[in-house]
């Protein structure tokens, strides 16, 4: 049976919020857990906890610790649970709209109490060959950080780690520093996802010069719609960063800028190779084209060689088949009762052949 693709599966999730209210939350997207899974890593200079929760409530005493605090849920589709988090943290019932409605633009807004960022966190399924999306959004507070993911499983294992082990400034720094670890984290998964990319790229080249087929111009059309959802990803990042750069929000300090910007700059360099990438693959598509037009050009210069061949050979045969009697006209053919007649035929027609394909391999025809 077919798959639908994802923007049809998309289109059927969002028909669940029409015609309801702003602010109204249904969870539209398709990945469901048995039960919602709540870690917590609570951590400052010298100290650090980490524990994973059942209840919703115990979330709620890090919103004022001095400790800086990462919140992480995996799974939206208790509706209910999210919106205890937003009454107890005062977020704002379209920012829990967008939370729930998954595959939202990437984009950034700033509530004054809270920074809310969106953006898609992307992974590649070795097993199908496909790359897989999933959005994340993250919540700036004065003193801590919740991020809400679909599913589990994400990119940010090494943020834990450094996290655990205290290396680097994160546990030196505040909550805007962690959110900015998490955005270079979903960044920087960009470059492996576009290396596998490109090796699948390389493959497809060699294979449209080798032979290509059907399945080769299927290859390139999956590609092409990657790409194209790569790019809904990827593009409205560099807006997003920007965005955090210029806030004079509090909860951002100077030290954190010029981390934003190195950011920045990653951001703006996936953009150049998703843009190269889309080009090879239109590239592909017109070489394709080309070497079945080519092949198909080959198999008629053949054809018409042969034909071009026999043309002659059927005009001997058509004339000495047309068995004149000579004992009745004097005009008959004579060669009809010669003796070797039939060899002297063959012979002809042999040596007119021959002469042909000589002639085609001195004008490079073949």
């Amino acid at each position: 049976m077919k798959q639908r693709s994802k923007p049809q599966k998309r289109a059927r999730y969002r028909a669940k919020k029409a015609g309801l209210p702003p602010g109204t939350l249904v969870y539209v997207g398709e990945r469901k857990l048995e039960t919602v899974r709540i870690t917590i890593l609570d951590y400052d200079e010298n100290t650090v906890q980490e524990r994973q929760v059942d209840c919703v409530e115990d979330c709620f005493q890090f919103k004022t610790t001095p400790t800086s605090t990462w919140i992480n849920i995996d799974g939206l589709h208790e509706v209910k649970f999210i919106e205890e988090i937003g009454k107890h943290y005062d977020l704002h019932p379209l920012t829990l709209e967008d939370i729930l409605h998954t595959g939202q633009r990437p984009k950034f807004e700033n509530l004054e109490s809270y920074l809310f960022v969106v953006l898609m966190m992307l992974r590649y399924d070795d097993e199908s060959q496909t790359v897989l999306f999933e959005q994340v959004s993250l919540i700036l507070g004065s003193h801590y950080v919740i991020s809400f993911q679909e599913n589990v499983g994400d990119v940010f294992d090494q943020v834990r780690e450094r996290i655990r082990n205290g290396k680097g400034k994160i546990r030196k720094m505040g909550p805007d520093y962690l959110m900015y670890s998490l955005l270079d984290a979903v960044v920087d998964n960009y470059f492996g996802i576009l290396e596998k990319l490109g090796e699948k790229i390389e493959i497809l080249e060699e294979e449209l010069v080798d032979d290509p087929t059907e399945r080769t111009l299927h290859h390139i059309y999956n590609l092409k719609r990657e790409m194209v959802f790569l790019r809904k990803s990827v593009w409205p990042l560099r807006e997003l960063i920007s965005g955090l750069e210029r806030s004079e929000s509090a909860l951002i300090e100077e030290t954190t800028d010029v981390y934003l910007r190195d950011v920045y700059d990653h951001t703006i360099q996936v953009i150049e190779t998703v843009e190269s990438f889309r080009d090879m693959i239109s590239g592909m598509l017109d070489i394709y084209l080309s070497s079945i037009s080519n092949r198909m050009n080959a198999v008629m210069k053949v054809l018409t060689i042969i034909a071009t061949i026999f043309i002659p050979l059927t005009f001997i045969a058509g004339i000495y088949g047309m068995n004149f009697n000579p004992e009745v006209s004097p005009w008959s053919m004579p060669e009809l009762n010669w003796r070797y007649g039939y060899a002297a035929v063959w012979l002809v027609m042999l040596v007119v052949a021959g002469l042909m394909v000589l002639y085609f391999k001195r004008k490079k025809w073949f």
